[in-house]
């Protein structure tokens, strides 16, 4: 596996591009276990059925994105010390690690299973699909232990340099996951417990691939290295936890504005959650570059290659752009088409979530810079600072422009949807600023302790 997980040498485009690329597509794969659902869902089931999967697949969306957060505090720790050419010390920090979020998986499991009623409650699920959606949510509670584990095994390979196995298995348990619909739909007949039974299932036969796969790769992992570690517990949380926040912020960013654009009307609220559904496709690229950039960086400054981690930032972001550049380019000049891929829609909703999209397709530009700072200083240890910055965009920009441009009359969807890119726009100045500081102070890096 050395040459699979050494990325200090060689040069820096071939690795970026070889490593990226199967993040980009492993994180793709886990974003259309949802969508699979709901297209199954819609050819078997009622209009409840899809309401119900859709509002439960948000929740569970939400918490896979913290859990993900989470888990980059093992990847930054496993980074380090494959660049200091100490794989013989990753063991206790998988065990530990594996110690770690199983037991937390499981308890959260236990909570969630127990819970999902209160849970649903809390979303304002309508009365005529909260059934069904306790009934979804209930069930991917009860394997949400699984979507822990296979998280933090991608989080171990990433770590050690090696993107190619977490997509192998996201690509599998995906066709899985899709074969068990149907196959759980023609025998059972019904959708929402179904859909439900089939993603847990397949978050376990991805688990059973990468532990398969673990085996074969012989990581650095023994027996008596599970147990709790009290020193790499707490280096992992304190940084996994603000990239967690963040992730939640994020994803709770829209649905802070929602409100504001449900008063504008069923015509304005249908057009930008139309929008919504391809912004979520395409903000898959910037996730899988801030990904790449946080494992590539992590080993080389723990090698002390300081100079190459800043090389492979701004390459990154000179790539990341460019593929950005495209996907931008569609949702501003071809947004209508696009949007009827989801559907047939009503012309007033698609002509509103068109004009919705062109803002984002803005936002999709500057999200390529902003998410290659993040993960540079996510791979350093800057993990405080990323959380302060996305508050900062977040609770100090976005809101309160979403606000100012639905008083404005007549109301625009445009202006509505330029408060994201003026956000992030707010977040790259913040990132390039501490970067400029931390460069001439000579303090990129976050030390972490030598018992690590």
């Amino acid at each position: 596996m050395r040459e699979e997980q050494n990325l200090t040498e060689g040069p820096i485009l071939r690795h970026l591009l070889r490593f990226a690329l199967p993040v980009l597509l492993a994180v793709c794969l886990q974003d259309l276990y949802g969508a699979a659902d709901l297209v199954i869902v819609a050819r078997f089931g009622t209009a409840a059925d899809v309401a119900a999967v859709s509002t439960g697949s948000q929740i569970m969306e939400l918490l896979t994105l913290i859990t993900a957060g989470l888990t980059t505090g093992t990847t930054v720790l496993l980074g380090r010390i494959v660049g200091r050419g100490e794989e013989n010390r990753a063991g206790p920090v998988i065990g530990g690690g594996m110690y770690l979020f199983l037991a937390a998986g499981a308890a959260v499991t236990v909570v969630l299973t127990v819970c999902a009623g209160l849970v649903v409650s809390l979303m304002r699920v309508p009365a005529g699909i909260f059934r069904q959606t306790v009934t979804y949510v209930r069930i991917c509670s009860a394997g949400f232990v699984c979507t822990v584990a296979y998280n933090f095994l991608g989080s171990v390979f990433r770590g050690m340099g090696n993107a190619r196995v977490p997509l192998a298995a996201a690509a599998l348990a995906c066709i899985f996951n899709i074969a068990a619909d149907l196959s759980f739909e023609h025998f059972f007949g019904q959708p929402v417990f179904s859909a439900a039974c089939a993603t847990v299932l397949a978050q376990a036969v991805s688990v059973g691939l990468c532990l398969l796969w673990a085996q074969r790769k012989k990581l650095p992992l023994r027996r008596r290295d599970v147990r709790f570690r009290r020193r790499i517990a707490l280096q992992t949380l304190r940084l996994g936890a603000p990239v967690a926040l963040q992730n939640a912020l994020s994803g709770m960013a829209f649905m802070a504005t929602l409100p504001i654009i449900n008063t504008l009307g069923v015509t304005a609220a249908a057009s930008v959650g139309a929008a919504e559904k391809l912004c979520t496709f395409a903000a898959l690229v910037p996730m899988a570059c801030a990904q790449s950039l946080s494992a590539f960086t992590a080993q080389n400054v723990g090698a002390g290659r300081y100079d190459r981690a800043h090389r492979a930032l701004w390459m990154g972001m000179g790539i990341f752009l460019l593929a950005d550049a495209a996907a931008s380019w569609m949702l501003f000049f071809r947004g209508d088409g696009l949007i009827a891929l989801f559907g047939k829609t009503a012309p007033a909703v698609t002509a509103g979530a068109w004009e919705y999209l062109r803002a984002h397709a803005v936002d999709l530009l500057l999200s390529s810079i902003l998410f290659s700072f993040i993960g540079y200083f996510d791979g350093c240890g800057r993990t405080r600072f990323l959380l302060l910055q996305s508050i900062a965009g977040i609770a100090a920009v976005r809101i309160p422009v979403t606000l100012a441009m639905s008083r404005r009359w007549p109301v625009s969807l445009l202006y509505l949807g330029m408060a994201a890119p003026c956000a992030t726009a707010v977040q790259i100045l913040l990132c390039a600023f501490f970067f400029a500081r931390a460069c001439k102070t000579r303090r990129e890096a976050a030390e972490l302790p030598d018992g690590v």
